[in-house]
């Protein structure tokens, strides 16, 4: 019942937030905020959102499973921060664009315009229904189960919640709500590893040496480039992953041209990609130490990673303070990345697919319609997924978001035009390709892809469009 106290306390304060901010929505409010964002709020609020449930769950899970190599990754990030900042911010600004897939409009036509607000509309659901559903698994397996509350029940009453206070303000409330949640989030996380470190009688200095001493601290891989964690697969694939998950992704940059120039939302990326890989750093730190508390209680670990931080917080096994700690940092990481994930999933519909922006009745009823689809998928997720969680998000990405990688990538590095109306089969076959290259790979060259599966299949985007360039004559212009 503590949990459930908790987010319900949470919500309640969500829901006051929102109506204080927003006592009447609109179109504009709901897609842009009027473009009067502060930089440095907009900045705080994004590291909450991008870290979501699924870092608080997984990452601290890591170092038993690979060490502390997803720093590398973590690097990677922080060099595709600065390259949104710097090349693809620019262009957004210079269109006074409201969702970003309108450029392929400009650059290429229609085809391309609805083909990459489509491949988004796939990947954010899916993406934010992986995130969302580690929060509801977590409190169903925990709390739920013993009152023999149906998993769907679950699902549909979070989605709910976020609903409700979305449904006014959309981008304008969630640049002040995602700011209180990652105050909450990193509150909770600097708790949690202190009664941590007081559990293992240690002070913070010898938490600090112990950490660095043990096994599970490795960060760097140069001696194997068969391997998954080889340092520069997963560096790029990190500045990759950022481009795409952040640069072209509709939900981080919809907050991002919030801002009123240019200049503040360079400000506000660059301090975000920086801040990045310390925050990681500490959930990766906090799994070390966990695994040092299970030994020094012989306990056995989990067999899955993603149960690690649960087996201590959520259980109870470290006091009541963990449990409220450990549920409002999930909760706040969970519902930022969910609530920014149902405003630009309803934003790009209407903008992109139905090209209505002014239109208030389209903009409620999709955010209804968005709400149901996400509790479709959540479920879903349920019954298939296999993997880690954080692997599952990565897997979808590197498919789903390859083929805007490549269309981006062609716009911007080249003059060329490419016939629009092949676009749709292009970007469609191009994730095919890449799944019989990687399954090949495995059988006959015992290779298996990892995150670098992203840039093959932006590469073959790429190429796919090159090839059809000189199928017909283009009629559209440049932009």
């Amino acid at each position: 019942m503590i949990i459930i106290a908790t987010i319900l306390f949470y919500f309640c304060f969500l829901l006051l937030i929102s109506r204080i901010v927003t006592r009447r929505g609109n179109n504009d409010l709901f897609f842009r905020a009027g473009r009067k964002s502060p930089w440095y709020m907009v900045a705080f609020g994004m590291v909450g959102a991008s870290i979501s449930g699924v870092t608080f769950v997984s990452v601290p899970g890591m170092p038993g499973v690979s060490a502390m190599n997803y720093m590398q990754t973590c690097l990677g990030f922080a060099v595709g921060y600065f390259v949104i900042a710097f090349v693809l911010l620019p262009v957004y600004y210079r269109l006074r664009l409201t969702t970003i897939y309108s450029y392929l409009k400009g650059r290429f036509g229609r085809r391309s315009y609805k083909t990459g607000a489509s491949f988004f509309l796939l990947s954010k659901m899916t993406g934010a229904a992986v995130r969302f559903y580690v929060v509801c698994i977590i409190l169903q397996h925990f709390v739920l189960d013993a009152y023999d509350i149906p998993f769907f029940i679950t699902v549909m009453s979070m989605v709910a919640l976020i609903w409700l206070y979305t449904r006014r303000g959309g981008i304008k409330t969630l640049v002040v709500t995602d700011t209180f949640q990652t105050i909450c989030l990193f509150t909770a996380l600097i708790l949690i590893i202190c009664n941590v470190i007081s559990a293992l009688d240690m002070t913070v200095g010898e938490a600090v040496t112990a950490v660095a001493a043990d096994d599970h601290s490795d960060i760097f891989v140069f001696d194997d480039w068969t391997s998954k964690q080889y340092f520069w697969k997963q560096f790029l694939s990190g500045i990759f992953i950022t481009i795409v998950m952040t640069g072209l992704d509709q939900d981080m940059m919809q907050k991002n041209l919030t801002c009123k120039n240019l200049h503040d939302a360079q400000k506000d990326m660059c301090t975000y990609g920086v801040a990045f890989v310390p925050a990681n750093l500490l959930f990766l730190t906090l799994g070390v130490l966990l695994m040092l508390l299970a030994s020094k209680q012989g306990l056995a670990l989990p067999a899955s990673g993603d149960d690690l931080l649960p087996m201590f917080a959520a259980s109870g096994r470290m006091g009541v303070a963990v449990v409220v700690f450990f549920s409002i940092g999930i909760v706040a990481a969970s519902f930022s990345s969910a609530d920014s994930a149902l405003t630009s999933l309803t934003t790009s519909y209407c903008v992109d697919i139905c090209e209505r922006p002014d239109d208030e009745v389209l903009r409620k009823s999709t955010h209804v319609g968005m709400s149901i689809i996400f509790v479709v998928f959540i479920l879903l997720f349920r019954i298939i997924n296999s993997t880690s969680v954080i692997d599952a998000i990565y897997i979808m990405c590197s498919y789903t978001y390859g083929p805007l990688l490549g269309l981006f990538a062609y716009g911007l590095l080249t003059k060329r035009q490419t016939n629009d109306k092949f676009v749709p089969y292009i970007a469609v076959a191009s994730p095919l390709v890449c799944y019989l290259i990687d399954f090949l790979s495995v059988r006959l060259w015992n290779y298996h892809f990892g995150y670098e599966l992203l840039m093959l299949n932006g590469l073959i985007t790429f190429f796919g469009l090159y090839v059809i360039s000189f199928w017909q004559k283009p009629s559209v212009r440049h932009t």
